[in-house]
């Protein structure tokens, strides 16, 4: 057994549970103004646009804030100390990586405790990138998926988000009880987990903590994309296929996409999100953000959205047209090469060629390999993101 002591505020984590000193007072929807286009990130609470660096950290604070108070509840404290348990080790594939499995029990042995795990590469390093999955090493991912990230060169992380949250609208058990305060919706629970594999992966010696990527599939892609915006220790966020409150559209719905109202019908998936996002329904045109503002909190580390184009109900065209709304964002902070999109023909799989684009983007992004064509090209018969806004130009104030 190894006790892994951390603390609550990390260096280069930005620390969403501890955003503000005061509390924000949010308007109802009703007391919101009608959007119809893809709102401003840009545009402050006092109705001034951002114009530094400076400025846009508190943007980025007043975002997150409004996100976690009307989409997705808030994040439970960081634990004190994790204790890793009942740890096995073994070699797998022919002996080109060794396997590491475990229980992370937090704050002492009457904490919560979740199963998670990582696969290293057995030659290379000292220190390896890391490829952080919402999912269990050996989840649907499989271990072909697995071998496929070894064999570049890359560690496999995961956990059972289901021991975070079991996906069933059931807060008797899970991480709940240990934090009966919180108000954090399951998907923002999921997030927690994936940020809490990382405080583990932060005791190893063979873990190269500036090169961390997160990534997800369907309900997860939507939960790594909320981890990589609010923890700026992911290095790279991939989300995949993740639709509704990931990288979709809540106002651009075209047909036979999931909807805010039906994502969030008391009898589907309500349970992912704050129950204050659900007042928006037929009036999401008074939301106060689209997804391009969850995804404006990446920026400038690397953001790849990944979808296929027969995969209607995920939104690809959402998906899109939110990329083209954050663009601006990453060239505001001179980081427009950070932000790209895979898109595939196709419906809602994880296919190999998938993570061949993770991979060759965390390439590019980790150590500036050339980036592999296909990236952002757009599919025949899109159009452009109408804004009537645009990245501001930077004052030297």
């Amino acid at each position: 057994m190894k006790i892994l002591w951390l603390v609550p505020v990390f260096m280069g984590c930005m620390t969403v549970w501890a955003v503000t000193d005061a509390p924000t007072t949010f308007p109802e929807p009703d007391q919101l103004p009608v959007l119809k286009e893809l709102p401003d990130p840009f545009l402050m609470r006092d109705g001034q646009r951002v114009s530094t660096r400076e400025e846009w950290a508190k943007r980025r604070l007043e975002i997150t804030e409004m996100l976690l108070h009307y989409e997705y509840g808030h994040l439970p404290p960081a634990p004190a100390s994790v204790l890793v348990e009942e740890e096995t080790v073994r070699d797998a594939f022919d002996g080109k990586a060794r396997v590491h499995e475990f229980v992370l029990r937090m704050n002492g042995k009457d904490g919560f405790s979740m199963h998670a795990g990582v696969i290293v590469p057995t030659a290379g390093g000292p220190k390896f990138p890391v490829v952080v999955a919402v999912n269990p090493v050996y989840g649907p991912h499989g271990e072909a998926t697995a071998r496929q990230v070894i064999e570049r060169g890359y560690a496999f992380a995961g956990f059972a988000y289901h021991d975070v949250d079991n996906d069933k609208d059931d807060r008797s058990v899970g991480v709940y009880p240990f934090y009966p305060d919180s108000d954090g919706a399951s998907l923002i629970m999921w997030a927690w987990g994936a940020m809490r594999v990382v405080d583990c992966l932060a005791a190893r010696s063979d873990i190269d903590m500036a090169k961390i990527a997160v990534t997800g599939h369907s309900r997860c892609g939507k939960a790594a994309l909320l981890a990589g915006a609010l923890d700026e220790r992911f290095a790279l966020v991939v989300p995949h296929a993740s639709g509704a409150g990931g990288s979709g559209s809540f106002r651009i719905q075209p047909k036979g996409v999931e909807t805010l109202d039906f994502i969030t019908k008391p009898d589907r998936f309500h349970y992912w999100f704050s129950p204050r996002l659900r007042a928006f329904v037929k009036r999401e045109d008074r939301l106060p953000f689209d997804q391009h503002f969850l995804k404006a909190l990446v920026a400038p580390r690397a953001l790849l959205e990944v979808i296929g184009l027969g995969d209607l109900w995920a939104n690809p065209e959402g998906t899109r047209q939110t990329h083209l709304a954050v663009l601006p964002v990453f060239e505001f902070l001179d980081a427009r090469d950070k932000a790209a999109l895979w898109v595939r023909d196709g419906g809602h799989d994880e296919e190999p060629q998938d993570w061949t684009a993770l991979l060759d983007f965390a390439d590019f992004a980790f150590f500036d390999k050339p980036l592999p064509s296909g990236f952002n090209a757009a599919p025949a018969g899109t159009v452009s993101t109408n804004l009537t806004w645009s990245a501001p130009a930077q004052s030297s104030r």
